[in-house]
Formats: structure tokens, C-alpha cells, sequence
């Protein structure tokens, strides 16, 4: 069976671990023919947002990639809003998938995936949404006119041929359905992941002993792990580093790693304390695995982002910022939230999940693991065994 994943509305990076990464991976692993149709968009040294040529190559799992060109009859920097792309429609008559997994639904190229699919009826449709009100619709312009009008017209035409629109997060099936106004009946949940793999590496090279030797950690020393990319939507990491300063425990230590802004760096270097606390920077997307196994709780301050499921996923112990529509990673038992994200709140819930760390272990390990599993992600999001549909 071909199935074609279409990343046209948003960047597509290779080498890291977002849902339009994974899934692919994975469906290539159950047995599926897989090709992917990107953008040019991606992160130019791993920093920032940026374009690349057309081309075509294999990516880092042996899945073929096909960037295309944005169309040239109107300004470039309206092509890539709009997003408007040149032979869309021969790549799919060529490669003549049987499914079209659409990663967001926002872009005006998508009329050539309505035309397509008009004269191949047999072709099962599925489409993504990665918006929600945190992090889309924040102006009057980008709200009313370029998601109720421009985007929701994207969603509209599509529609009639999607078997389902798949929120990844609870808010965003919500913004599914308000914004863009899709049938309840077929706008779900489709939860992002971790990668079996990575996970199971993880494990089976005993990277928990291997990383906590490299940085002198001994067995008995409790290790919270924070990171990401630490700017103005994630700065409460500072506040992080100042209720662990208040703690006078002499057997927590802190890993951070990830990138921090420019406009932080000063706090930061005045928060770091080196006793207890290790900055290991930047690490590719694949390595953060073997960093949350040597960890024994993972604290998220600030805003969402996909290492949230990826530890959960890991079944570890965590404590997460709590946002309304982002409660899916609470599987009961799993972890703890803060609503105010100050330093005191901090300092209490860090010693109460300390405190419980035994139980939510148990927890983490029995149920986050499978529901997270990229692997069986994959299989529901295309409903591979209709049995793992609902969990």
C-alpha cells in the first residue's frame, strides 16, 4: 500500500523528531510505501527558520523526499504565505498513492489534492492540525482573515474527502472545529509521540549509566532534566533554576539542555549554579532520549512542545506547566502540573513529586510508554487495527 505524506503547510526538517518525521518513519516500518512531498521551508543551522532549493533526495530513514518549488507568477514572499506550489499534481499522478496524509491543511495547493482525489475515489484522505490559540490566529489579520477565510476555505474544499481531521493536542481538535468549523463526527484526537526506537535504545544501551558517568552522577543523586529552546515562551526554566536553588538538598542535580536566548542569557548565567546543575547545550533531537533515561523527573515550565509526549512517551516521571486543552499527557497517576510556573509553586511541587517518585514511576512506565508509542500512533492514524482506535 503507498501512502504519500504531503508537509506543504508549514517547514519540514530532516534529521529531527516532529510527528511529520516520525510517522513516516513508521509507517514505512509496518510495511507501507512511503513518500513524502515537502516545502522548502526548515531550520537553517538548527536555529533558525529558512528556505532551501527544490530537490529530491532520501531522507535518514530511506523515504523518499520531494521539496518543491512555490509558483512564480506572483511575489515569492506571497507564495510561501498563501503557499502555492509548482507539479504538486505530477508527483502524486506519479507515485498514485492509495493514502494522502496531509500534515495541516493550510495551504492553497491543496485544491490540487481535491482534484486529484476527485478522479482516484478510492484514495483515503487524513489531515492533520498542529494550531491552536497559543501558538496560531494571535492577530486580527492572521485570525479573521488569513484562518476564517484563506485557511478555513483549504479546509472547506478538502473536507467532503478527509476521513478524518486529527487534533494533536485536545485545544486543537477544538480549533478544528471553531475555526475551521469541521464535522465533530470525524475531528479527533490523534496525540503526538516518542520513537520506539529511540526509546528502546535508550534502554538497551544503559545510556542511564552511561550519561550519569560522564557527568559524575552518582547512583544515589536525583537528576531533573528541563530544556529546549529557552526564550520568552520558556523562560520560566529561570524560574526552575531558582526554586532548585532554594532547595538545600545536596543530591539533586539539574541537566538543561537545549538553546537559550540571547535576551536570557544574562539571568541564566546568573541562575547556573555549578555545584549541582550541568548545561549540556544544544543535542540532536535523537540523543534528548538518552538524556530524559538518565533523568528521574522531567519538569516542562513553559509552553508546549513535542518533548512533552516524547517523555511521556518514555515513561518517565513529569511535571508540566498545566494549559486548558493540553491535558492529554496526564494518563493518571503520571505526573504533576503548576499553574503560576513562579519559583515557590516550583519549590513545592518538585518536593511532592520527589516525595512520590516511586508511584508515579509505576505510573509513567505502564501507561505512557504504549499510548505514546509513535508505532501504534501510526497504526491509528491511518486505522491500520481499528481495535487500537479509541484508548
Amino acid at each position: 500500500m503507498k501512502i504519500v505524506h504531503i508537509c506543504l503547510a508549514n517547514f519540514y526538517i530532516d534529521n529531527y523528531s516532529y510527528q511529520e518525521n516520525i510517522l513516516p518513519k513508521m509507517h514505512k516500518l509496518q510495511g507501507l510505501d512511503v513518500m513524502i512531498i515537502a516545502s522548502t521551508e526548515t531550520f537553517i543551522d538548527n536555529n533558525t527558520l529558512g528556505y532551501l532549493k527544490p530537490s529530491s533526495y532520501y531522507n535518514e530513514n530511506g523515504i523518499p523526499v520531494v521539496r518543491l518549488p512555490y509558483v512564480d507568477f506572483i511575489p515569492h514572499w506571497i507564495a510561501r504565505k498563501i503557499r502555492l506550489y509548482i507539479g504538486l499534481t505530477r508527483m502524486l499522478e506519479s507515485f498514485n498513492p492509495q493514502i494522502i496524509f496531509l500534515h495541516d491543511v493550510q495551504f492553497l495547493s491543496i485544491k490540487e489534492i481535491v482534484e486529484f482525489v476527485k478522479k482516484h475515489r478510492h484514495v483515503k484522505v487524513y489531515a492533520d492540525g498542529h494550531a491552536d490559540f497559543s501558538n496560531s490566529a494571535s492577530s486580527f489579520i492572521s485570525k479573521h482573515i488569513l484562518h476564517k477565510v484563506v485557511y478555513k476555505y483549504c479546509v472547506d474544499i478538502i473536507s467532503p474527502f478527509v476521513t478524518f481531521f486529527y487534533g494533536t493536542l485536545p485545544a486543537r481538535v477544538d480549533f478544528f472545529m471553531d475555526v475551521y468549523k469541521t464535522p465533530p463526527s470525524k475531528t479527533k484526537l490523534l496525540v503526538m509521540g516518542a520513537d520506539d526506537d529511540l526509546v528502546r535504545n535508550a534502554k538497551d544501551l544503559n545510556l542511564r549509566s552511561v550519561l550519569r558517568a560522564k557527568y559524575s552522577i552518582l547512583d544515589e543523586e536525583f537528576v531533573i532534566i528541563t530544556g529546549g529552546k529557552i526564550d520568552q515562551s520558556k523562560k520560566q526554566v529561570l524560574e526552575l533554576m531558582k526554586a532548585l536553588n532554594n532547595i538545600t538538598d545536596k543530591k539533586i542535580r539539574l541537566i538543561i539542555f537545549g538553546s537559550v536566548a540571547e535576551e536570557l542569557m544574562e539571568k541564566f548565567e546568573a541562575l547556573f549554579n555549578p555545584r549541582f546543575m550541568i548545561n549540556v547545550g544544544w543535542v540532536a533531537s535523537d540523543t534528548i532520549y538518552g538524556y530524559f533515561e538518565a533523568s528521574d523527573l522531567v519538569v516542562f515550565p513553559g509552553r508546549h512542545s513535542v518533548l512533552w509526549e516524547q517523555a511521556v512517551g518514555q515513561g518517565k516521571p513529569c511535571v508540566f506547566r498545566y494549559y486548558p486543552g493540553h491535558n492529554h499527557i496526564d494518563l493518571g497517576g503520571n505526573c504533576n502540573f503548576l499553574y503560576k510556573s513562579t519559583s515557590d509553586e516550583m519549590e513545592k511541587v518538585i518536593k511532592e513529586s520527589i516525595a512520590s517518585i516511586d508511584n508515579l514511576k509505576i505510573n509513567a512506565e505502564k501507561k505512557g510508554i504504549n499510548y505514546f508509542s509513535y508505532y501504534q500512533i501510526a497504526k491509528r492514524s491511518i486505522e491500520l487495527n481499528m481495535e487500537a482506535s479509541e484508548i
